[in-house]
């Protein structure tokens, strides 16, 4: 009785292509095209995606993700203050909405129609005899204020601390927890302004997310155990232009950095093994506490 003669195995994911190589695997076989290098070896599509499930994503040593070395979170910030800029020059059709003014010497720029808006504020009587603010149910401001600023000079240097601070930051904290601390010391900066501040003094700026930043990156890095020699200069000498130069919300900036600081402690210092969880609750009770006192300060002016 004759044997048949074998056949050359054909490609499982390409059945008329006969090859002789097989996945190292699951020991199909494999042509040219659907072999993937390997350890040992080649694999074929289908194991490789299934490795790449088993395997969990690099994080950062605070539990971030490694996108966060692109710097998107920081880029998108810029763009969103630029872009809010630009619409607060054009509410107000020229003036001094971007450059001179009353502030900062008359460098900084003026009030527009978008900063009366959102700038923080806590009870005011506005032209047309109406009273708004925080206090009357403006809860926004509190988030859009960090947006907002009075001037290009005002958002230029802003922007440069934001770009210098959020790129280290978001590369080692990720992208998902940088914008949390920003966000949130921001929060806290403009929550303080309502609080100690005049009820009709407005105020806005990046510079209370800005303050929380400096603080959580000397938090950060000591926590790293690296050099922070370089930051207590800078740091002090934003904190000697908060309380020297007029205009500038000496609250706000207080405010951002307490913030800042305590967040970044939540981060830096949460147990390994329940990292996460530690973080979230951390945070939520840091916002719950920052919405607490607005509450009080809001029921103290309404009384």
């Amino acid at each position: 009785m004759s044997e048949s003669p074998p056949t050359t195995p054909v490609c499982y994911r390409h059945p008329g292509r006969e090859t002789y190589v097989r996945c190292a695997r699951c020991d199909r076989p494999i042509c040219p095209d659907c072999m993937r290098d390997a350890a040992v070896g080649h694999q074929c599509p289908d194991c490789v995606q299934e490795g790449r499930r088993s395997v969990r994503p690099a994080r950062t040593a605070f539990g971030g993700g490694l996108a966060g070395q692109h710097g998107y979170v920081t880029k998108t910030l810029i763009a969103l203050n630029v872009l809010m800029m630009l619409v607060s020059i054009a509410s107000a059709r020229g003036g001094d909405a971007a450059f001179g003014g009353s502030g900062f010497g008359g460098l900084m720029g003026g009030s527009t129609p978008l900063t009366n808006w959102g700038a923080v504020l806590g009870q005011a009587v506005f032209a047309d005899g109406t009273i708004g603010g925080i206090a009357q149910g403006d809860w926004y401001r509190l988030l859009t204020a960090m947006f907002l600023h009075y001037g290009v000079l005002h958002l230029l240097l802003n922007m440069w601390a934001l770009w210098v601070l959020g790129g280290s930051l978001e590369a080692v904290l990720g992208p998902a927890r940088f914008l949390a601390l920003y966000l949130v010391a921001g929060l806290g900066g403009n929550v303080a302004a309502y609080l100690f501040s005049a009820p009709n003094q407005a105020t806005a700026g990046a510079s209370t997310a800005i303050f929380g930043l400096f603080a959580a990156i000397f938090v950060i890095m000591r926590r790293l155990g690296r050099d922070t020699s370089a930051i207590l200069p800078i740091l002090v000498i934003n904190l000697i232009f908060t309380f020297t130069v007029p205009g500038i919300s000496i609250a706000g900036h207080l405010g951002g950095l307490v913030t800042g600081a305590l967040l970044a402690l939540v981060m830096a210092y949460a147990p390994r093994s329940n990292r996460t969880l530690v973080q979230t609750v951390g945070t939520a009770a840091i916002v719950i506490a920052l919405l607490a006192a607005a509450v009080v300060r809001t029921v103290t002016l309404l009384s």
